[in-house]
Parts: C-alpha cells; sequence; structure tokens
C-alpha cells in the first residue's frame, strides 16, 4: 500500500530485453538504464461487458489487454533502436532502418518520485514501433528535441498467471527486492511471500 500522497516524475527508465532462448518460462537480459526520461503515459487497453437479466445488470466482466503507451525520451541510444526494432547498425556506425527487422520485445523499468516513498515499475511484455521525431530549426532559444515511442503492453504468462505489470515501493520487509530492482527483472511471489 503506497503512503504517498501524490506522485511525480520520472526517472531511472530501464529496458530489459526479452530473452528469446527461455524454454519454460520467461526471462529477461539484464535491465540497461537509458537516461533522459521526459514522459511515460500508458492507457489502459479493454472493455466492460455486461450481461442483463432479471430487468437489469446481473453480471459484469471486464477484460484486461494490458496498455498502449507513449515514453518520451530526450534520445534513443542507437544499438537500444537497433536491438529494438530489429534494425542494423552498419560497419561506419549508421543507423539503417529496415523494412524487414523484427521488433524484440522487452520489459520497461522505472521510478516515480513520491512525496514519502518513491515507487519502481515495471511493464513484463512491451513492444515498440518506430519513433517519431520532430527537427526544427533553431530560434532564439534552444529547445531541445525528443524522441517517442509508441509501445503496446501486453500481458505475459509467468508462473500460470498473466502479468502486465508491477509496481514496488520501498516497505520494512522487501529492502532486498527494492535495492536490486533495477539489476534483474524481478518477478512477485504470491501466498504471503515479499
Amino acid at each position: 500500500m503506497s503512503r504517498n500522497k501524490v506522485t511525480f516524475g520520472l526517472e531511472k527508465v530501464h529496458i530489459a530485453f526479452l530473452d528469446e532462448n527461455a524454454v519454460t518460462q520467461p526471462a529477461w537480459e539484464t535491465p540497461i538504464a537509458i537516461p533522459g526520461a521526459v514522459r511515460f503515459s500508458p492507457e489502459p487497453q479493454g472493455e466492460e461487458s455486461t450481461f442483463y437479466a432479471d430487468n437489469g445488470p446481473y453480471f459484469s466482466y471486464t477484460s484486461n489487454n494490458g496498455y498502449t503507451a507513449e515514453l518520451e525520451m530526450a534520445n534513443l541510444p542507437d544499438d537500444i533502436l537497433a536491438e529494438m526494432l530489429g534494425w542494423e547498425i552498419d560497419a561506419n556506425g549508421m543507423l539503417v532502418e529496415t523494412t524487414d527487422g523484427t521488433p524484440k520485445e522487452f520489459a520497461l523499468l522505472g521510478q516515480i518520485l513520491g512525496d514519502k516513498k518513491n515507487r519502481r515499475f515495471v511493464y513484463y511484455r512491451c513492444k515498440a514501433s518506430r519513433p517519431s521525431k520532430e527537427h526544427s530549426t533553431r530560434a532564439e532559444s534552444v529547445e531541445p528535441a525528443t524522441e517517442t515511442l509508441n509501445i503496446r503492453i501486453l500481458p505475459i504468462e509467468v508462473n500460470g498467471k498473466n502479468l502486465v505489470r508491477g509496481v514496488m515501493e520501498l516497505n520494512d520487509t522487501n529492502a532486498t527486492a527494492y535495492n536490486s530492482f533495477f539489476t534483474s527483472i524481478y518477478l512477485p511471489t504470491f501466498g504471503g511471500g515479499a
């Protein structure tokens, strides 16, 4: 349970590519820090279905189809974009967008500041599409151009549960998991575990 009255600020954005060689359960590579976080805006996807009986709503079901999101960064490193979108970097270091590249899924991690405690988050299964970036002439003041990734966040099955995201705030019992949050992908423990 969060002890914060408000949250604000985005920092410590990391991505961890999904290990495509994992056989029985999903696994991720080591998270990579990407500095320059500007904005992350996930929008829930799913719909509510209502069944009517006895002259009124009798049963209601809400589906959780993950999120669509925008991640705005100051700059996305070429090597990250190449691996994320299936592009290539040539022998002279040029990032080459190809039409036949296969995008790679990843986990997205970050931290939101709070008035009492910071909250760390992970979205377990993300897939990005090409970023948008606006270039404009320099005027009287310099305004940096940012890059915005459109991301689709989907559920992923881990240990029999469909996970979408997790949010962790430091408490009296989770210091080890909280402090190592950005070194590997944390998977939840259920049934009274920390």
